[in-house]
């Protein structure tokens, strides 16, 4: 069966749970995982690094959906929770000489214990407020990995080893792109089943209305903890992901800035939605990408544009933003839903 029944025709619990509900879906969802791990043998060098901050992106803002989508807090401290996770996987990596696949989920760990506690005045702000409260998190985070040298290293940062599994060293754009597709499509699927358990739906319920969910018996103060440290531990793994790509860890990597780029991505992509999340990175990260290709294009023709597009490059993003804001303030995802509804009653659509 490749089509949807309309009503609930649903026999079995186990029907009714499953994430891909038809035929048609199962066969593309791993049609394109496959595809995924056959792209890298027709890439280049520099498709695989975007291909890369794609994967590490798409960790990020799934974690901070989780939070500000479904839930309704809103962080403003993504940058710095990635980079608590990217000092604490060189941390460990170079005091104890954990390997990266104990690192990973052990930095994850880390952030998950930051970001429970940074979300403590959840209980009692919302809204603009909060968002100022973990704007202040994120700063006092920066001022952490700056003075905090005994473990941070101060401004020169921190320098590790490459990721190795077997004896074998994942030191190429090529070996790395494995690893970071695998560690994205396990926390992807993650983040999708997590909202299908009673703490997501708990997110949900709190989102919508957190007085009918309190009245309903639902512990906000520890299902709002819960859900800021789920988004610090995804942003954990994605700063220990970033740490042991680029094997250099500075606190500039990890400024207000990038929580700014995060919120831009699913805001972009999709409040409330993981797929809202993957596009949201991928088209943040690919967008700085297209302006400089544009730029050097142009720059062969009009030397002065070069200039121009460079000093404009940070604008675009605002300018997109409220683009997004005015025209389609659901997302992408809501474009691609449409898309969907067009085509499964073409050439009956209405």
């Amino acid at each position: 069966m490749s089509y949807v029944n309309c009503g609930n025709f649903k026999t079995s619990y186990e029907k009714d749970a499953e994430l891909f509900q038809t035929r048609l879906s199962k066969f593309l969802i791993y049609a394109f995982v496959t595809a995924l791990f056959a792209v890298p043998f027709f890439l280049g060098d520099y498709l695989l690094y975007v291909m890369n901050l794609i994967f590490i992106a798409v960790i990020g803002a799934v974690g901070l959906n989780i939070l500000t989508g479904f839930t309704g807090l809103i962080s403003l401290g993504q940058g710095a929770f990635m980079g608590v996770g990217a000092y604490a996987a060189g941390y460990l990596s170079l005091t104890y000489g954990l390997p990266f696949f104990l690192a990973i989920p052990a930095a994850g760990l880390v952030t998950a214990v930051f970001g429970a506690f940074f979300g403590i005045p959840s209980l009692r702000l919302k809204g603009l407020y909060l968002s100022i409260a973990t704007l202040a998190a994120q700063f006092i985070i920066e001022f952490g990995f700056i003075r905090l040298e005994f473990i941070t290293g101060g401004v020169t940062g921190l320098s590790i080893d490459y990721a190795s599994f077997l004896g074998h060293e994942i030191d190429s754009d090529f070996s790395f792109y494995f690893l970071a597709l695998v560690l994205c499509i396990i926390m992807t699927l993650a983040g999708v089943n997590m909202m299908r358990t009673r703490a997501g739906r708990a997110f949900l319920s709190i989102r919508d209305n957190y007085i009918a969910a309190e009245a309903m018996g639902i512990n906000l103060f520890r299902y709002k903890l819960i859900s800021f440290a789920v988004s610090s531990f995804y942003a954990g793994v994605a700063g220990s992901l970033w740490a042991y790509y680029t094997t250099i860890i500075t606190p500039e990597n990890f400024t207000i800035g990038v929580s700014i780029q995060y919120l831009s991505m699913i805001i972009i992509g999709g409040l409330g939605s993981i797929l809202g999340s993957i596009f949201g990175a991928v088209f943040i990260v690919i967008l700085p990408e297209v302006l400089q290709s544009f730029s050097d294009w142009a720059g062969g023709y009009y030397p002065n544009l070069t200039q121009i597009i460079g000093s404009i490059k940070e604008g675009v993003f605002g300018l997109v933003i409220i683009l997004f804001l005015m025209f389609e303030p659901e997302g992408m995802v809501r474009r691609w839903r449409l898309i969907k509804a067009y085509w499964k009653l073409w050439p009956f659509s209405y």
